[in-house]
């Protein structure tokens, strides 16, 4: 094989510049992560019961839903959560590697065969089935500026303008608003109701038959008389648009000819559709949404796309509206990729000095080198071709097989230098010999590494997932590396090498091959010395094991390391009943300490009542705290490990 290689140098370059061009695609093409998804796919299903108590949706929508999910091919667990607020949330989680685009049409098969059992105002509401995210990508806020607008203004403002378009950009799975929009609200009076002898019932059956949009049909339609010259719709009767519109609604005839009217028995006005949720923002009044990313979707791009589309529509605000980005994960993820393709140019140097320092032939060295971007490239093909992403755990597997891949060639290099210096021939028929002769070490060599890495591609769950990527990263640089050994190295090495190149060197490398040889000599004396002596080194090595035990033992253990992300969580849980009037208070201290206390570090506080990672509820809360620049928090007790364990 290398010796047809040899032959055909131009064949053996186009080999290579196909792989990099395809790896070349492949960057442009493949999402940017902080860590692959490690969590198993999951489906959403989430249902509306205005009025009722979490007892009522857990009986009548809940467990209905759940009892219909069966037979669903690698569900491994429901979990589901019903709220006084009238919400059911089910979530179905499958096995890793099941894909979640079947996974969601089986979800609404089974759903479909639920509908009917489901009460009739839940029928109305809809009910959503979505692919589940692991968190929220980021979160926008809207505030205004002097309190001219309250909270239900930028909630109406939101819902109505900005999440339809957020929801389109490209790579956005869903939106969670912290607010709502504008809504008619009808607040009936018990006792006027029990004066009147009516029912919340007939209040309903009243507004429906008024509130409604008759078709009347039109005139002068065919067939139509003779002689007719207008063609027009005839709008009987529209949607009510104003509150006096609602107040006017008739309830009941009296037999002496009284009317008994809505606004008789209830107080109409224009409010919020929903209270479920407060936002705030530096204790200002604020509405918000979170953005979730979808599944298999560049968090980078996304992110940068969301931001682009919101700065566009920032131009259309209203007069005092501003937006805020008061949470997003977005920024340690893009520094911690820089940092990783630091590490990994700041490898490829360190490798060729390396070379070059013992190579001591800037032909020779130049070989291996050329070696390392055909192999990189090729490895992002192999990571598109799997469907993996970019990622920490992809580009440290990167990072590990610079020094791995560039053997194979150096290999290579040595062995036709060596020939050539020991027989004295040209460098095309001595990189023949030698290939000859290394052929098969130089494919020994890769599958004895890819043996060891190859197990950890077949571990089970989340784990699985994180070393999966990382060995097949490994296992492709290796791969792609024993290629290019048989392709374009021995190529390189028939036409760039020359002999009488190993001539006694002088000035800095013979300084450094004299210290060099003393150094071997050192090292070979020291080796002779514990090879007579089995019974110390015997009882070093015994201590040495020990030691790493014991320090096995207090090393903590952790899935992932923690790391400054530069992001705070705060979840308040008032008791159970507690009013959003009380949890806001505990959000308003919260906000006080942050902006107070840690002042020199946080940036802003974005605090949400009636939603928390740990459910939905009056007595739940969360806090979105954004820290500072990580520049301008250098000091230990800066960092978010500190703020938090003060906080």
């Amino acid at each position: 094989m290398a010796r047809f290689f040899i032959d055909r140098p131009i064949f053996a370059w186009v080999i290579s510049i196909f792989i990099m061009g395809i790896g070349v695609l492949s960057i442009l093409n493949l999402p940017v992560a902080q860590y692959p998804q490690i969590a198993p796919p999951s489906v959403a299903v989430r249902a509306s019961y205005p009025g009722a108590s979490a007892q009522t949706v857990a009986n009548t929508v809940t467990q209905v839903i759940e009892q219909q999910m069966t037979g669903l091919d690698g569900l491994r667990y429901i979990s589901s959560s019903s709220t006084s607020e009238g919400g059911a949330s089910i979530t179905l989680t499958f096995e890793t590697g099941t894909d979640v685009d079947i996974a969601q049409v089986q979800v609404q098969n089974k759903l479909s065969q639920a509908s009917a059992l489901l009460p009739e105002p839940v029928q109305r509401q809809g009910i959503t089935v979505q692919k589940s995210s692991a968190g929220f990508l980021m979160v926008i806020g809207l505030i205004g500026e002097n309190g001219k607008y309250d909270a239900t203004d930028l909630g109406d403002y939101m819902q109505s303008n900005l999440v339809n378009e957020i929801s389109r950009v490209e790579g956005v799975g869903s939106v969670q608003v912290f607010g709502a929009q504008y809504a008619m609200r009808i607040w009936l009076d018990p006792v006027k109701l029990a004066a009147f002898e009516l029912t919340p019932s007939d209040i309903v059956a009243a507004v429906s038959a008024e509130n409604a949009q008759i078709s009347a049909g039109s005139f002068g339609s065919r067939p139509a008389v003779e002689g007719q010259a207008l063609n027009a719709t005839i709008t009987a009767q529209s949607l009510l648009t104003s509150p006096e519109d609602f107040r006017q609604i008739v309830l009941r005839a009296e037999t002496d000819g009284g009317l008994v009217l809505l606004n008789d028995v209830a107080r109409v006005e224009i409010g919020s559709e929903s209270y479920a949720t407060i936002s705030r923002y530096n204790r200002n009044a604020a509405t918000g949404m979170a953005v979730s990313l979808a599944p298999g979707a560049n968090a980078l791009d996304t992110a940068a796309a969301v931001e682009q589309r919101i700065e566009e529509l920032s131009a259309f605000f209203p007069e005092g509206v501003s937006y805020v980005v008061p949470f997003d994960t977005t920024p340690f993820v893009k520094i911690s990729i820089e940092e990783v393709i630091k590490t990994l140019i700041e490898a490829i140097v360190l490798v060729f000095v390396v070379m070059y320092l013992f190579l001591q032939n800037i032909r020779a060295t130049l070989i291996p080198t050329l070696a390392v971007p055909v192999v990189l490239l090729g490895t992002f093909g192999v990571l598109a071709a799997f469907g993996f992403s970019i990622n920490t755990l992809t580009m440290l597997g990167m990072v590990l097989a610079i020094g791995l891949l560039v053997d194979d060639a150096i290999v290579v290099v040595e062995n036709v230098e060596r020939i050539m210096e020991q027989e004295h021939i040209g460098p095309l028929e001595a990189t023949r010999k030698s290939m000859d002769q290394i052929t098969g070490a130089l494919i020994g060599i890769a599958v004895v590494l890819s043996a060891v890495f190859v197990p950890m591609a077949f571990f089970p769950g989340s784990t699985g997932v994180i070393y999966k990527q990382f060995s097949i990263t490994i296992i492709s640089a290796m791969t792609l590396s024993v290629v290019v050994a048989l392709t374009l190295t021995p190529a390189l090495c028939a036409s760039l090498l020359k002999q009488g190149s190993h001539e006694k060197r002088r000035g800095f490398f013979g300084l450094f091959n004299r210290g060099f040889d003393k150094t071997l000599g050192g090292y070979t004396g020291t080796v002779g010395w514990l090879v007579r002596r089995p019974l110390r080194v015997g009882l070093v090595y015994l201590a040495i094991i020990a030691a790493m035990v014991f320090l096995f033992m207090r090393t903590p253990a952790g899935f992932l390391p923690a790391e400054d992300q530069g992001t705070l969580f705060t979840l308040v849980q008032a008791p159970t009943g507690a009013t959003a009037e009380r949890t806001l208070e505990v959000i308003k201290q919260v906000e006080n300490y942050y902006l107070e206390n840690e002042d020199d570090v946080v940036e802003s506080v974005f605090g949400v009542v009636g939603f928390s990672f740990a459910g939905q509820g009056q007595n739940l809360g969360l806090v979105f705290v954004r820290l500072k620049d990580w520049e301008q928090r250098t000091e230990a007790a800066q960092s978010v490990q500190a703020v938090a364990g003060r906080a």
